[in-house]
């Protein structure tokens, strides 16, 4: 796993619940690398989710739909925890690294073209996936650069996917204006909008960080 200096700054993780069960996890024979497999497993069950629920019956769609947003956060929940036990609970492995941050990858891509196949624009949603990669990928450019990690928005990770989760909820209203999939629509433009200019402002950052020097 990364130096704290290269961890993501997340206010939940001195929240009391959150320690609690970090060290149950901690003390149980369950390891970082395992809790972050396990988001790719979660980001699975709602990418399927958002998939099925473009075409799905009415009563259907609403249990899909609140699974996807559900899993979307067990998703976060797997990326607080790993990084967690990782550091607070002395779990380190040579390898933590690798699972730090491939997993995420996978689950912005499983989410977010899964919605993009829901609302029947595989395009939109393999666009916000691409960008969402970029903005993780410009970060750890900085970091091989020897700058600190740059988690900076309007659209990184956990914006991504409180937008999504968002949408996901509202998309339960669009039958009081007979609408269907428009939510999702707008939500997977504003992700795929804001997270191409989160790469960009981040890899401006970096320019700006090497001439610095």
């Amino acid at each position: 796993m990364a130096k704290d200096e290269n961890r993501r700054p997340l206010a939940s993780r001195d929240s009391g619940w959150a320690r609690a069960i970090a060290r149950r996890l901690s003390a149980a024979a369950v390891t970082p690398n395992q809790i972050s497999m396990a988001s790719m497993v979660m980001a699975a069950f709602a990418g399927v989710a958002f998939w099925q629920a473009g075409t799905a019956g009415a009563g259907i769609r609403v249990v899909l739909l609140l699974t996807a947003a559900l899993f979307c956060q067990f998703r976060l929940l797997c990326n607080l925890f790993d990084g967690m036990v990782a550091i607070e609970g002395g779990k380190q492995a040579p390898d933590g690294p690798f699972w730090n941050e491939f997993p995420d990858r996978v689950a912005d891509i499983l989410i977010l073209v899964g919605a993009g196949y829901g609302v029947g624009i595989p395009a939109l949603g393999w666009a916000a996936a691409g960008f969402a990669v970029l903005t993780a990928y410009t970060r750890e450019l900085g970091r091989a650069c020897g700058l600190p990690a740059d988690f900076s928005g309007p659209m990184a990770k956990q914006h991504r996917m409180a937008v999504i989760t968002m949408a996901a909820l509202l998309s339960l209203l669009e039958p009081l204006w007979r609408g269907h999939n428009e939510v999702l629509v707008i939500a997977l433009w504003i992700i795929a909008t804001g997270a191409a200019l989160t790469a960009l402002m981040r890899a401006i950052n970096v320019v700006r960080g090497l001439r610095a020097r």
